[in-house]
């Protein structure tokens, strides 16, 4: 019997291509049910092919989201050990999966002084691979091949759409937004990119800080993040995003999670004010993790976000520094500049780890 052209090896490879849906006139969602999975299997697959993964290699990680769990889904289908090192805010429900997945979870307790949970969780990893004889790390921050993997996305939205006007969404490592967004400049330069980040993020120059929203900001500067690709930023609010969350599952049935309630915020306002512009908006993955919390009523009202009483901003705040963003939706023109070219932004530690974590 023949073997039909849409029969996958895998459930990973099933679900490495986001769905197009359109979500207005010149808007379309790019529904991931998990994009980690993209930048996972292929970080694997390259290091498999140049020999970094041997038969006793254990593959270790820092995630406390999606990528650990992507990870996860492909080292079980490969029979290959793996340990995430994560923090206290890892949700008990991924936890219970990847356990299941037959994963070694480290939480670390106590975040570090600086760089928060973020940088113990490096110091600790850097520890275990210390102690074991063959490890692979697949260093989603800083390893090229994240961006590289976005390349099919790029290819699949100019089949779809042709030329593609802007690219928006959440922003976390780095590594969709400007893989997506640098492949399709290789034909359209044109191409606008419009970051979405949340307070107390350093990505785009604020202050850390404690954050509630996950999947998206960082405590850190990760080196596959290129400010120079980025048109706009926007920094959003939790209310703002769980109440677009919610609206993303109301008006289109799309049950996703917050990243993507974050971009569609931003992108339905920036597609309603370019009428003449194809958008495509990244929506990162299901929202089956936040029942208990986004998609529960009882849990917006007891953190202070009754959707009843929400009242979302119509425009955000527009600033030229990034010291000037207060807890409001924000945004401000990056216009394509590198880092130490945008004045406001706080002092960044570009030391090595290795360095960082001897001092």
């Amino acid at each position: 019997m023949p073997v039909s052209a849409g029969i996958h090896e895998s459930i990973t490879e099933a679900q490495l291509l986001p769905r197009l849906i359109r979500l207005g006139p010149n808007l379309y969602g790019a529904a991931f049910t998990l994009m980690k999975l993209l930048p996972a299997t292929y970080i694997l697959q390259r290091a498999d092919e140049r020999g970094e993964l041997g038969p006793d290699t254990v593959v270790v990680e820092t995630t406390s989201g999606t990528f650990g769990l992507a990870l996860a889904m492909q080292t079980a289908l490969t029979r290959r050990p793996l340990i995430l090192v994560s923090d206290p805010a890892i949700d008990v429900h991924l936890h219970r999966r990847l356990a299941g997945l037959g994963t070694r979870v480290e939480i670390c307790p106590e975040p570090a002084p600086v760089g928060g949970f973020q940088e113990a969780r490096l110091r600790r990893l850097a520890e275990i691979r210390a102690e074991l004889p063959d490890s692979f790390c697949p260093e989603q921050y800083s390893n090229p091949d994240n961006p590289r993997s976005y390349a099919v996305v790029a290819e699949q939205l100019s089949a779809a759409l042709g030329a593609v006007d802007c690219v928006i969404g959440p922003v976390g490592s780095g590594g969709s937004m400007c893989g997506t967004v640098g492949a399709l400049r290789e034909h359209t330069s044109h191409t606008r990119a419009i970051g979405v980040d949340s307070h107390s993020s350093v990505l785009f120059g604020q202050p850390d800080g404690p954050r509630s929203l996950r999947g998206m900001g960082n405590s850190l500067w990760p080196e596959n993040l290129r400010h120079s690709v980025f048109d706009e930023v926007h920094w959003c609010p939790p209310g703002q995003v769980y109440a677009h969350t919610r609206a993303l599952h109301t008006r289109h049935a799309l049950y996703q999670g917050p990243t993507s309630g974050a971009a569609y915020q931003i992108a339905r306002w920036y597609a309603e004010r370019h009428p003449d512009q194809t958008c495509v908006v990244l929506l990162p993955d299901e929202g089956y993790r936040y029942q208990a919390t986004v998609y529960d009523d009882e849990w917006l009202a007891a953190h202070g976000h009754t959707l009843a009483d929400q009242e979302p901003q119509t425009e955000p705040v527009t600033v030229e520094r990034p010291d000037q963003a207060d807890d409001r939706w924000t945004r401000i023109d990056w216009a394509r500049r590198s880092y130490d070219e945008v004045h406001g932004t706080v002092p960044r530690d570009l030391r090595p780890l290795a360095e960082r974590i001897a001092s």
